[in-house]
């Protein structure tokens, strides 16, 4: 049954209740983040009936590429965004960091959920057990298919070589298991966390080792702009302090144009009222780098509903910041939070952040 854009559902016992159609991806991991806001949204809102609706996209079918070769920033958002479009579906989950930093428009990002452990973390072929980076024989090979791992990486470890390793993780780590390949493989501990392979995980990579991807493990609720209702209802989902730091770190990467063809990597905290945002481009071999840190005050993100004056703003793409909508959390400490990542990375490019991007991109278009 239809009723104006809402679509309902009648059960065995005559009980009607809203439908609400949830896209994702095919993969595991996909099903799993998805299940687990799927899980959340039942309970907050018992009433509803929610459907899944699986999809393969383009990146999860050109497997043979790496990534940053195929060089297309919604790689893996882009048919999800096309149900949401056609009302097929009506909010899409999505790992934060696969989402560009400039959203489609008529398309909003209504949550972003707490967030996992967002460092990445070293998956030791079984014969290595109990080895670290540090501690892998000379020219072992370290398969990843991120830029920015294997920039920060080479720089630290000089001795490993890396090479590019894709697939969902299922694959990447049947690849690293059965074959003689790599000696480990690198991946967010978020993934392997929600995944329950929490014991494969050898090592954790500290910042000072290798710092993460903006957005990385955070998930993100996308909605059209347009569905006040459902902003409304997957607004509750929202983490206040991640939605600062992704806010800042979005802002960096947009500001510096990067995406996944460039190395660009950030670390962020919430302490003290404080928003801290460290921020660094690197060389494709990591020899070339900055990296700066700075800080804001977002004392006002405490109180959860924004003052009075600001709660009449428009549900619409005005209040977007990067791409992201969070009405309940203060716009004042929003807007410090994209301020801070815009400054960041002002504060790089005055010291040379493009060049040393732009010859990365040429590099890697070159490989």
């Amino acid at each position: 049954m239809e009723d104006g854009p809402y679509k309902y559902i009648r059960d065995g016992n005559g009980k009607v209740s809203r439908l609400i159609r949830i896209g994702t991806r095919k993969s595991q991991l996909a099903r799993i983040q998805t299940d687990s806001v799927a899980d959340k949204l039942k309970e907050l809102y018992p009433d509803i009936t929610l459907e899944i609706v699986g999809m393969s996209t383009t990146g999860d079918k050109i497997l043979d590429t790496a990534l940053s070769k195929i060089g297309e920033k919604s790689l893996f958002t882009k048919e999800l965004e096309n149900a949401l479009e056609k009302n097929e579906v009506d909010l899409v989950v999505h790992s934060l960091k696969d989402l560009p930093t400039t959203l489609p428009p008529g398309f909003t990002i209504g949550a972003v959920l707490k967030r996992e452990n967002p460092h990445d973390a070293v998956v030791l072929h079984p014969q290595n057990a109990g080895k670290t980076l540090e501690t892998l024989p000379e020219n072992s090979v370290i398969g990843t298919s991120s830029l920015r791992r294997a920039a920060q990486l080479k720089k630290r470890f000089p001795h490993l070589e890396f090479k590019d390793i894709r697939g969902n993780l299922n694959t990447r780590l049947k690849k690293l298991d059965e074959k003689a390949d790599f000696a480990a493989i690198i991946l967010a501990a978020a993934g392997l966390k929600r995944m329950g392979w929490e014991n494969r995980i050898s090592q954790i990579l500290e910042p000072e080792d290798c710092m993460y991807a903006v957005g990385q493990g955070a998930l993100a609720v996308e909605v059209r702009a347009r569905d006040i209702d459902i902003l409304e209802m997957v607004s509750v989902l929202h983490d206040s302090d991640t939605v600062l730091r992704c806010i800042a770190e979005r802002a960096f990467l947009k500001r510096l144009e990067g995406g996944c063809s460039v190395p660009v990597a950030v670390n962020t905290e919430v302490k003290d009222s404080q928003l801290y945002l460290t921020g660094a481009v690197y060389s494709l071999d990591g020899s070339d780098s900055l990296k700066e840190t700075m800080q804001t005050s977002v004392a006002a993100a405490a109180a959860a509903v924004a003052a009075a004056d600001k709660s009449s703003e428009e549900v619409d793409e005005r209040v977007q910041r990067v791409g992201v909508t969070a009405s309940k959390i203060s716009g004042e400490a929003q807007d410090r939070a994209e301020r801070l990542g815009v400054d960041l990375a002002n504060l790089l490019l005055s010291k040379g952040a493009k060049e040393i991007l732009t010859v990365a991109r040429q590099l890697n278009d070159a490989r």
